[in-house]
């Protein structure tokens, strides 16, 4: 395993473990095989799991997992769907997101604290479900009058190290929240061969994973990737039902000359898609979907087999699947 400086935290694996595959939200596993998941991971020497309470059972996989005590090393993030709250109620909610997330995982604080809401202008109209705006969306104003000192707060009580953004939102927005004054210390990025942030883009601008990318490393801001095979678009099937009409589903039909590329190779394109996501520049750690220890034996793999061929690189970049 290769490690990497994300942000303040140094030899970070560069794969890290995601709660959403562990917490069955990619399929049906088991809370035992997530344990045991779990346990895989950290013997391969992933030391970066990645959580939320929206993620389903990962925070109980996690406190199953350790029993409240960590392993020397490991790191734990989490995060809160905070979206537009009422004045003055910012830090008390952050607060009491973390409170819940650490009490369900058994520890007393988390390494990583992310935004996991879009971060808008003011005035912003989305193209997709505008109307639930508030639940999903926190604006620019609120972000900086109340998000990032509550995230500061917490920083110095030492209840969290660092804060961070899930940069998947608006992205002239979330290029101007990596240049503001005080900024997070990491930001998860979309990190896939077609740049599509899929289902969860509800914006009405091309996505700009590349360049939040770029500016991320310009401001010294950490880099996690998500979204490595497009939630089951960049693999050879769906692990579950998707409608036709779903984004995941467009973008599973729009990877197809990946697909066939692939089958030429005799490869798998799960771990092609890997490959490409930890080979793209800027990207300190990627963060595994996997729900199982024969997925993440895959993504282990990818990982060992280290940067792809260039002429392989060139040909995946010349099917010009990518929204940029």
């Amino acid at each position: 395993m290769r490690y990497s400086q994300l942000g303040p935290f140094s030899d970070v694996s560069r794969l890290t473990l995601g709660g959403g595959g562990i917490g069955q939200g990619w399929g049906a596993s088991s809370d035992e095989e997530a344990v045991a998941t779990v346990h895989a991971a950290l013997a391969s020497g992933i030391n970066m799991i990645d959580t939320a309470p929206m993620y389903g059972a990962c925070e109980a996989v996690v406190a199953e997992a350790f029993r409240g005590v960590l392993p020397v090393g490991v790191r734990i993030t989490t995060k809160c769907q905070l979206g537009e709250r009422s004045v003055g109620t910012v830090v008390a909610k952050l607060e009491q997101s973390l409170d819940a997330s650490l009490e369900a995982m058994r520890l007393d604080h988390a390494d990583l604290y992310f935004l996991h809401s879009n971060i808008c202008e003011d005035d912003a109209v989305y193209a997709h479900g505008n109307d639930q705006r508030a639940s999903f969306a926190t604006p620019w104003t609120q972000y900086v009058e109340e998000v990032v000192p509550g995230f500061e707060h917490l920083k110095r009580r030492g209840r969290i190290v660092a804060w961070g953004i899930t940069g998947v939102g608006v992205p002239s927005t979330i290029l101007k929240a990596l240049q503001h004054g005080v900024k997070p210390s990491v930001v998860q990025a979309v990190t896939n061969l077609l740049d599509s942030p899929g289902g969860i883009r509800r914006y009405s601008e091309a996505p700009r994973p590349r360049a939040i990318i770029a500016a991320a490393n310009a401001h010294n801001v950490g880099v996690m990737g998500i979204r490595a095979v497009q939630a089951g678009a960049l693999t050879a099937q769906f692990d579950r039902v998707v409608k036709a009409s779903h984004p995941d589903a467009v973008d599973y039909r729009r990877a197809a000359p990946f697909r066939a590329m692939c089958a030429v190779l005799g490869v798998d394109p799960a771990l092609v898609a890997h490959r490409y996501a930890l080979d793209m520049e800027g990207v300190d750690t990627v963060v595994l979907g996997v729900k199982n220890r024969a997925e993440l034996a895959q993504c282990l793999e990818a990982e060992a087999l280290g940067s792809l061929a260039p002429d392989l690189r060139a040909r995946i970049d010349g099917l010009s699947l990518t929204h940029e």
